[in-house]
């Protein structure tokens, strides 16, 4: 070890080259896996697979990665509260885009068209931190497996540790940004829930969809790693599995999307997709406390901006009116933190949000497509 040190600082000319090809790597991944963002998500998919209506879900093998579909990921969020009386919240995100369709035996080494993405946030009353990491396919750097499931970016991580019926029971989760991290132990205590047909989520008129489901029941532990101080938490966690090769319609170039865990202890997901050509495209999922999910299609959920906060140059809607009439349900939903913003290579905002009105409790919120990607 102490020769190859000596080395590497004995032949600066060959330190520069090699920190240009690394630093060259890293921005064509970054443009790469940027173009398949938000507005990409309506390109043509021309040979990749589509999701279907009559595709079962199967488990634990959808846990894992599809490379045949271009784009899918494992999503967390989780409202916590700290020892400190505070509240906090965490995202962990880890993307797979393909360059191109793979077909058969996956490609292994430098030539595989598999990019990796992981994004993670914490966020606090007063701060927002956010943290990125891009990896190739097909050398070890990055990946998905479905039994015993992991989910890796370079020492982000994941990862079942072995308990329940599910991979998804109980996990393991850990990432680190240069001024913050957070370690934490989730545990389900209630069923998968699946979006939309059994699993198959329409987001457009012309019928654009993705295969989506969520695991919205767990219960969180650990501690988060600040610049002023470990602070110990607990709180609510959701996990959403999606993937597609084609979600969004060509028109369609940005989304709002919620997960609420309401004091009743009955939970909703909903979004709407921002379409310039005409009204929004929403769908939503009831989920009642005892565990059964019911779709709400297009015009049932509507979600309504009331207030913007000036963030990163853009008018960035913080303050959101949800109404579904069907549940009786009239809330407002106020981010924890306004400026919330993932400074990622397409950025976007996401956040805790508390929940006040007819069914008060706490959540996320995201949305895309704001300000320049």
């Amino acid at each position: 070890m102490n020769a190859d040190l000596s080395s590497w600082h004995k032949y600066p000319r060959r330190r520069r080259s090699a920190l240009a090809a690394l630093a060259a790597l890293a921005a064509s991944l970054a443009m790469e896996a940027g173009a398949q963002g938000f507005a990409g998500l309506g390109t043509d998919a021309e040979g990749f697979a589509l999701p279907s209506r009559e595709t079962a879900l199967a488990f634990p093998a959808d846990h894992g990665p599809h490379p045949d579909y271009r784009i899918e990921w494992w999503y967390l969020t989780a409202n916590l509260s700290g020892e400190d009386g505070r509240d906090y919240g965490i995202q962990w995100t880890l993307f797979r885009s393909a360059v191109a369709p793979e077909a058969g035996v996956p490609v292994e080494g430098w030539q595989s068209p598999q990019i990796w993405m992981g994004h993670a946030g914490l966020t606090t009353p007063e701060a927002h931190f956010s943290a990125e990491r891009l990896a190739r396919g097909g050398i070890g750097q990055a990946g998905a497996v479905a039994a015993p499931f992991e989910a890796w970016i370079d020492d982000w991580r994941m990862a079942s540790t072995g308990g329940g019926s599910d991979e998804y029971d109980t996990l393991a989760l850990s990432a680190t940004g240069s001024d913050f991290a957070y370690r934490l132990e989730l545990h389900a205590n209630g069923p998968l829930v699946f979006h939309g047909e059994r699993g198959y989520s329409v987001k457009s008129p012309e019928g654009q969809a993705s295969h989506y489901y969520s695991q919205p029941y767990y219960q969180v532990t650990g501690t988060l790693y600040l610049p002023e101080g470990e602070v110990a938490v607990t709180g609510e966690g959701w996990l959403d599995r999606e993937w597609s090769s084609q979600p969004l319609a060509p028109t369609q170039d940005g989304w709002d999307w919620v997960s609420l865990h309401f004091d009743s202890g009955d939970k909703l997901m909903g979004f709407r997709l921002r379409d310039r050509e005409g009204p929004p495209f929403t769908s939503a999922t009831w989920i009642a406390a005892d565990g059964s999910a019911t779709a709400l299609g297009d015009g049932a959920l509507r979600l309504t901006p009331l207030a913007e906060t000036e963030v990163n140059g853009a008018a960035i809607p913080t303050r959101w009116k949800v109404e579904l009439p069907q549940r009786e349900l009239s809330v407002e939903l106020d981010a924890l933190n306004p400026q919330a913003w993932m400074a990622t290579s397409f950025p976007y905002w996401e956040g805790p949000v508390r929940i006040t009105g007819s069914h008060p409790g706490r959540g996320y919120l995201e949305m895309t497509g704001y300000g320049a990607e």
